[in-house]
């Protein structure tokens, strides 16, 4: 790790003197150049930069160091499960403090532009890190969709398989699992004793995702299927006998792990959870709930604020889709309407495979317009798969996974769980959303970022990555999507989805709105499924502030072009405005505005 952060802090030296000459005197005066924006370089001005990327190396090696495996001191992943006792979270939180402070003292204005953006990007990570703990939210690690035993499974894609040793390092890290989870239950019970709990509302199915990871057979465990590749790298013999202690530790180990923590949760958790739903009615909540705004958002808005930009958005929205209702011809009321939407069969299939092939159908689609939109796209592919079956029930409609390896691809998943549920006319929109052009091009672009430190890469804001796909969306109708009415319905009512987040997360929050109140505000407002009403609802509730971050992301990318395209004239390029858009990854609203604002002056001044 240590010469991997001398090679950065080198090349972070020799990028701020590229492509400039050098015009030092033996005067004492400071040497200059030119850096990539045209504004003077100075000698003081390398060493603020060569100081800022040895601290932000520093942070990120520590941060990378934990998360749910412990690194070794050479920086590799261990064959143990990182320490979450309550002296190790304190420490993580003092020690990110330390970082973050630092960095806040440093003055930005000496640092280069790619490192001002480096400086945000980390600093935003950091300060949520800290808030979290702050916050006790480690004594509330679950939303209505996953938690604890989700991320555990996940553990079978955090290790890289190369070889005999990392199989005995995976059962190591498997034999690990009682106790990691014995200590999330310990927390989630103080919880309890402190009132920083999920709502009961949200949680009456939520025990029974648990059990999804416990099989009867072993050989069957998402813990096991690594195992069916070691024969490559073992004997015969070596590979029976690491069956044989896997599906040991799998029967012995995690798996009654895991039913302690389904039983606690059944009876023990879930029944004596608040049954208020607002995050301001937690300890310090309405600081909380404050915190998440501005975290998700990244802008400065209050709660009101952003309450009355959704209703704006929501009777705009109303309007236009009165003119597709208009247009078919249907004589009824608006929800006369949404009631023929979700129940006519024509606008469904009758399985999960039909789902996923009429999404693959409409992701290539998308493929084919995108050297319209975009001069530069990712090499990274993509696939169309469907949410995994243990956690669909209480999924939303579709996600975008990325590739955390460059082995892997990125997937689009669709959720097939009750296909009664998932109308077609929504499909267009929700492909374009997580597929191309939204998260897999905008994600997979970052990754492939090269010359900028790997926390750029990595760095997910809400705002700006979901702000992005609800773009896309938008993008469909500029490049020939939603040509039948219903499916441009879809896309009005997917827009209307996150206009009414607007309304009905600031709503139960923040302005004492009941979750039937909410539930009625979206169900009437829009064509989603009543299933999908009641699933997205438990989502605000049990994830404060994220459902924000879409339509005020959009509205500011919206904006930004429409300031480009009326500044440039004839000269706004869409494909350049998207690369400038996605070309430095995800970044927070407001560096997003002034590298959009540089870019219109650099134009302008050409």
């Amino acid at each position: 790790m240590q010469k991997k952060a001398t090679l950065l802090l080198t090349s972070a030296i020799l990028l701020a003197l590229s492509g400039c000459q050098s015009t030092a005197t033996n005067s004492g005066t400071a040497s200059s150049n030119t850096n990539r924006t045209g504004s003077v370089v100075t000698a003081a001005a390398v060493t603020a930069d060569a100081k800022f990327t040895e601290l932000a190396e520093q942070a990120w090696a520590y941060n990378q160091g934990q998360y749910l495996i412990a690194r070794g001191a050479d920086g590799r992943p261990g064959d143990r499960l990182n320490d979450i006792s309550p002296e190790a979270l304190q420490e993580r939180y003092e020690t990110r403090k330390g970082f973050y402070q630092q960095l806040a003292a440093m003055d930005a204005s000496t640092l280069s532009a790619d490192n001002q953006i480096n400086r945000d990007m980390l600093m935003y990570a950091l300060r949520n890190q800290i808030s979290q703990y702050e916050f006790n939210m480690h004594l509330m690690p679950l939303t209505n969709e996953t938690g604890p035993h989700n991320t555990i499974a996940r553990l079978p894609q955090q290790v890289r398989f190369n070889g005999a040793d990392d199989f005995n390092r995976y059962l190591q890290l498997l034999n690990d699992v009682p106790a990691w989870l014995a200590q999330q239950t310990a927390y989630m019970r103080e919880g309890l004793e402190r009132g920083i709990a999920q709502p009961q509302v949200v949680l009456q199915t939520f025990p029974a995702g648990v059990l999804a990871y416990v099989t009867v057979d072993p050989a069957e465990s998402i813990f096991y299927r690594p195992i069916h590749q070691a024969q490559r790298w073992l004997t015969d013999e070596q590979f029976r006998d690491l069956e044989i202690e896997a599906q040991t530790i799998i029967a012995t180990q995690v798996n009654p792990a895991l039913q302690d923590f389904h039983d606690f949760l059944a009876n023990e958790y879930v029944p004596n959870t608040r049954t208020d739903i607002a995050a301001t009615d937690l300890p310090n909540g309405h600081a909380f709930y404050a915190n998440r705004v501005k975290h998700y958002t990244t802008l400065d808005l209050s709660a009101e604020e952003i309450h009355e930009i959704g209703l704006a958005e929501v009777a705009r929205i109303r309007a236009e889709m009165q003119e597709v209702i208009d247009e078919v011809g249907f004589n009824g009321s608006f929800a006369e309407f949404i009631h023929f939407l979700r129940t006519d069969p024509q606008f469904y299939v009758e399985t999960g495979e039909e789902l996923l092939k009429e999404a693959a159908y409409i992701a290539k689609r998308a493929d084919h317009v995108l050297p319209r939109l975009f001069r530069h796209l990712p090499r990274t592919p993509y696939g169309v798969v469907p949410v995994p079956a243990e956690i669909a029930p209480n999924y939303t409609q579709g996600r975008y996974s990325s590739a955390s390896r460059d082995d892997e691809a990125g997937e689009y998943w669709v959720n097939t769980y009750a296909v009664e549920t998932r109308p077609l006319y929504e499909l267009e929109a929700l492909t374009l959303h997580e597929g191309v052009p939204g998260h897999h091009l905008q994600i997979a672009l970052a990754q492939e970022m090269e010359n900028v430190p790997d926390y750029r890469r990595s760095t997910y804001i809400s705002a700006f990555g979901e702000g992005w796909g609800l773009y896309a969306e938008y993008l469909g109708l500029e490049t020939g999507f939603y040509q039948d009415p219903y499916s441009n319905f879809g896309r009005l009512t997917y827009e209307m989805w996150r206009a009414a987040r607007l309304v009905v997360d600031t709503g139960m929050h923040a302005l004492g709105w009941s979750r039937d109140e909410a539930v009625e505000f979206l169900g009437s407002n829009t064509a989603l499924s009543l299933h999908n009403v009641n699933t997205e609802i438990d989502r605000y509730i049990s994830w404060p502030g994220q459902a924000l971050s879409y339509k005020l992301g959009e509205l500011t990318i919206k904006r930004l072009r429409a300031e480009a395209e009326a500044a440039l004239g004839n000269d706004f390029d869409l494909r350049e405005f998207h690369d400038e858009v996605l070309k430095n990854g995800s970044v927070p609203l407001a560096t997003l505005e002034q590298q959009i604002r540089d870019y219109i002056q650099g134009k302008l001044a050409q």
